[in-house]
């Protein structure tokens, strides 16, 4: 199967745990308004998603499809881009209870197949394998490095989460945590069963995990870079600019567009009055 039939596939999957729709008209409606409302993408029209529906989902075409649109369908589906996507995608068939991992090498793949607490290696198109910089200087070994995937995909396996995340050596600390909390600029993965009395958890949301941040530093802001591109929450005369649009995590208003004039005069930078001569 093509990387660009697996990235449709996930998307429409996605857009069906999310939405409940079942038809592709349903879908790709939602999919359409999700586009541009939480990715800010125009460039998707509906029909084109009935399209992908059709040509993908229940055909096996080999369309073109433009770059920029593989890439924000990959980050709706939560990857940086469709080549993060066809590294690291990771596909989990509940009927045949398999969890695939894809670990890139040279110009190919290995793929490790875990069937519950059995773990088959298949190989295809065997290349020079790269080992990882720090299990070989760790010495963890070949075996090592394998004994090391299967705990890794154990835990992905025992965790659930409402929406994909790529797995990898290095995102462990991140496996089961499916809420997420604000934390003064930035929204963290946490534990849903985080005690602690002083956070608000809410369930985990990708995007918002890697887009909406409050923007610490105003007087980096200009006319230039921040009109279009940012979003405002005003309460007692305070601005907070973020580089999303969305609701304010701390006073619950909803953002709005940051205009000229608001940028010009809450961005932090003042104009310097020269003394009269």
């Amino acid at each position: 199967m093509s990387k660009k039939k697996l990235l449709i596939n996930e998307v429409f999957e996605q857009a069906r745990r999310e939405s409940e729709k079942t038809t592709k008209s349903g879908l790709a409606s939602y999919l359409h308004l999700c586009f541009i409302d939480h990715l800010k993408f125009y460039e998707i029209s509906e029909k084109t998603f009935i399209r992908y529906y059709e040509d993908f989902v229940e055909g096996n075409s080999r369309r073109n499809i433009e770059q920029e649109r593989l890439n924000k369908m990959s980050q709706y589906v939560g990857y940086e881009d469709f080549t993060d996507f066809s590294r690291t995608f990771i596909r989990n068939d509940e009927k045949k209870n398999l969890t695939t991992v894809k670990i890139s090498v040279d110009q190919d793949e290995e793929i490790i197949s875990e069937r519950l607490s059995k773990i088959n290696i298949n190989i295809i198109n065997e290349q020079h394998f790269k080992m990882p910089e720090f299990v070989r200087q760790n010495s963890f070994g070949l075996v090592g490095m394998f004994i090391l995937g299967s705990f890794l995909i154990g835990n992905y396996y025992c965790s659930s989460s409402n929406r994909n995340t790529p797995l990898s050596f290095f995102n462990v600390a991140n496996i089961g945590k499916n809420c997420m909390y604000w934390d003064k600029s930035e929204y963290k993965p946490t534990d849903c069963k985080d005690g602690n009395p002083l956070l608000t958890i809410v369930p985990k949301d990708m995007i918002q995990i890697k887009y909406f941040k409050r923007i610490t530093r105003k007087d980096t802001l200009t006319v230039e870079n921040a009109l279009g591109k940012t979003w405002y929450s005003k309460v007692d005369g305070k601005v907070e600019f973020f580089t999303m649009d969305g609701i304010d995590p701390e006073n619950k208003k909803e953002l709005k567009r940051s205009t000229e004039y608001i940028i010009r005069k809450y961005s932090g930078k003042k104009s310097v009055i020269m003394p009269a001569e």
